[in-house]
């Protein structure tokens, strides 16, 4: 049903576009034989640790789970250095992320975004009702003094990733606290970091060493990416108590599940896995970036756990002619890339399988 009886805005957006799964990919093409390096997973799965807590999980299906999430509040406040009155639990990152659109933002006012930015951050400010501001992209990122620039009096939050999802590209730390300081203290600044784990560059900030500093700051973690608990789904945010006082507000009530919880408490203690799947993160990175290079080829330099690599042609051609030989990556133009691909890091034999299938392909093309 359309019409005058919606919300035009909402009418208006296209349906955010997954990674395609497995499964689904195995009913159309009848193959079996398939990698998915299309959703920023974790391709070790989750640890043990992870997976016990699970098993025990399965015995309170019955109730509902604890809605203020104590347990976890009190193992990241301890991990993290920070109060509990200070985090706000979400399904996912990407709930906090719609939840502090819906705190902010009413009709006629505004979020601003870069160009190439997370699409979630779309999603959430207009189903809030409010117009979304794209700042111009500078070398694939976020141009902080552009961004400055649109700020105006109807401005009420600027999302920024760090390092940004799909091009992998990320604010240095004395950048981003100049920022910082010449934004008005009424708007919100939220720094996405759902792939902090993974960084080890010197210059890459720890937005939650900045709290104490800037007050409207607000960074927002995942246990979907590092930690391998996609399917999970487990988020946060820490603010200032004042500003998770907000959201906890507006929060659904048991938007966490009890599995959830549970898995989370649980990776917290293992990080030993955490160090281990950086490590190989950045080993497979090397690995798809040269050979990559070594077929001809241009890439965005990431920070995560994936990289989107220039086809030089319509990346949706190469991602259709992947699928037929049981890869499966994710195109991008929906971002404004359209002869980008993201691949996401994989196992050393997903790796391979990937950039072997890409010569191909590309060489059927005459690339």
């Amino acid at each position: 049903m359309t019409g005058d009886n919606v919300h035009q805005g909402i009418a208006s957006l296209n349906p955010y576009s997954p990674g395609k799964p497995i499964d689904e990919l195995a009913r159309e093409l009848g193959i079996s034989d398939i990698v998915k390096l299309a959703s920023n997973e974790n391709p070790r799965g989750p640890g043990p640790r992870v997976v016990s807590a699970l098993e025990k999980a399965g015995n309170e299906l019955s109730r509902y789970p604890d809605g203020s999430g104590y347990l976890l509040k009190e193992a990241l406040a301890a991990h993290l250095r920070v109060g509990e009155s200070q985090i706000t639990l979400g399904n996912g990152s990407n709930d906090v992320l719609d939840l502090i659109a819906r705190v902010t933002i009413e009709p006629g006012f505004e979020s601003i975004i870069a160009e190439h930015g997370f699409v979630v951050y779309r999603l959430a400010t207009v189903c809030a009702g409010g117009r979304l501001v794209t700042v111009p992209a500078k070398n694939y990122g976020t141009d902080l003094t552009t961004t400055l620039a649109a700020i105006t009096e109807r401005t009420r939050v600027i999302f920024i990733a760090n390092p940004n999802n799909p091009t992998g590209t990320w604010v240095a730390k004395d950048e981003l606290r100049s920022f910082l300081r010449q934004v008005p203290e009424q708007i919100w600044v939220v720094l996405d970091e759902a792939y902090f784990e993974y960084i080890d560059a010197p210059d890459y900030p720890d937005g939650i060493s900045l709290l104490g500093d800037f007050p409207n700051l607000i960074v927002t973690r995942t246990f979907s990416k590092i930690h391998a608990l996609a399917s999970i789904r487990l988020g946060y945010s820490i603010s200032s108590p004042v500003m998770a006082d907000l959201l906890n507000r507006a929060r659904q009530p048991f938007n966490c599940s009890g599995f959830a919880l549970a898995a989370g408490v649980a990776a917290l203690t293992d990080q030993d896995f955490v160090a281990t799947s950086a490590v190989l993160n950045h080993e497979g990175m090397a690995q798809l970036t040269a050979g990559v290079r070594a077929l001809g080829f241009d890439y965005i330099p990431s920070a995560g756990n994936f990289v989107s690599v220039d086809c030089a042609c319509p990346g949706t051609e190469v991602f259709e002619a992947l699928l037929r030989k049981g890869v499966i990556t994710r195109p991008i133009a929906e971002y404004g890339l359209p002869r980008h691909l993201r691949i996401s890091v994989g196992l050393a034999d997903e790796n391979q399988r990937f950039l072997e299938s890409f010569k191909a392909v590309m060489d059927e093309r005459g690339a």
